[in-house]
């Protein structure tokens, strides 16, 4: 009998479930919410550019009519605007049963968030973190809530945390600052995990899309960009398959808090999703525990766990 391939029809009702899903206004971020709102979820889409983010959900309730889709700002570059996000959250809703953890940069030139940070450790990492943490106590009470936090098979490239160098000061690599803020996506899923481990209710797992056809390689220089937008598409899924794995993650009623799914193809670039492992790196428990803390002192956010 040939081994059943999960796809968007295994994502079972979702009705009376509240989702935040981040940069939802384009790529898997948005396939993934158009999903979850077609199964009955009230979803709300945290973008930075709040038209986009309505030209979205419109998008979104044009294919599934009376579907509950909100719009809600949010700039993960600037804590400020992390904060003010995740108030108007608690003030719009009283539950929160999936946290989506979507959004990211990639390979930008180099630059700095609101707060000073390099963009992408920023951005990536150090945005998703404080964010999580400021929303994590509408999540514990709620049976099978989930933290979904997206990762890439950038994680193994040229990847460390330099904690010596966060904020790649001495000296700038695209490659190696995406790397580090992709990483650390993994450190942070599975300190969570563990902090999390015998509450009973809430679980953070975590997803890579693969080589997915999205916006994400915009910033890279202009001659690798010409040839990723003539070679991408030619071994890249569309962004709705690149959604599965983090759509498995956050509503597959096997999946377990700590297990990462992504492609099962050739080199995890594409195919249905299925668990794969990440690096041995990221599952460095001294690592976990040495980011996390320097993470809470970085952004003012203490978890409730």
């Amino acid at each position: 009998m040939a081994k059943h391939k999960w796809t968007a029809a295994d994502v079972p009702a979702q009705n009376g479930r509240t989702a935040v899903v981040t940069g939802a206004n384009t790529g898997i971020g948005f396939e993934a919410a158009k999903v979850l709102a077609a199964r009955g979820a009230a979803v709300v889409l945290a973008v930075r550019d709040t038209a986009k983010g309505k030209a979205a959900a419109e998008k979104i309730t044009s294919a599934s009519p009376g579907a509950d889709v909100r719009v809600q700002r949010l700039d993960l570059s600037s804590l400020d605007s992390i904060r003010t996000a995740a108030d108007q959250l608690r003030a719009d809703h009283n539950r929160i049963d999936l946290l989506i953890n979507n959004a990211g940069v990639m390979y930008t030139p180099k630059q700095t968030t609101a707060d000073g940070f390099e963009l992408q450790f920023g951005t990536n990492h150090l945005g998703h973190f404080a964010f999580s943490g400021l929303l994590l106590d509408m999540l514990l009470p709620v049976p099978d809530s989930r933290v979904v936090t997206v990762s890439s098979v950038g994680h193994r490239i040229r990847a460390a945390i330099h904690f010596d160098d966060l904020n790649w000061e001495r000296s700038y690599s695209r490659v190696g600052a995406y790397g580090q803020s992709k990483l650390a996506n993994l450190l942070f899923t599975y300190e969570l995990q563990r902090r999390l481990s015998g509450r009973g209710k809430t679980n953070a797992l975590a997803a890579h899309p693969g080589a997915s056809n999205t916006e994400l390689m915009r910033n890279m220089p202009s001659v690798p960009r010409v040839a990723a937008n003539l070679v991408v598409p030619l071994f890249a899924q569309p962004a709705t398959e690149g959604a599965l794995p983090t759509l498995r993650a956050a509503t597959d009623p096997v999946a377990l808090g700590g297990q990462y799914y992504g492609p099962s193809g050739f080199a995890e670039g594409r195919g249905a999703p299925v668990l794969v492992r990440s690096s041995a790196q990221s599952h460095d428990a001294e690592l976990q525990r040495r980011l996390w803390t320097v993470s809470e002192e970085l952004t003012g956010v203490k978890f409730p766990v």
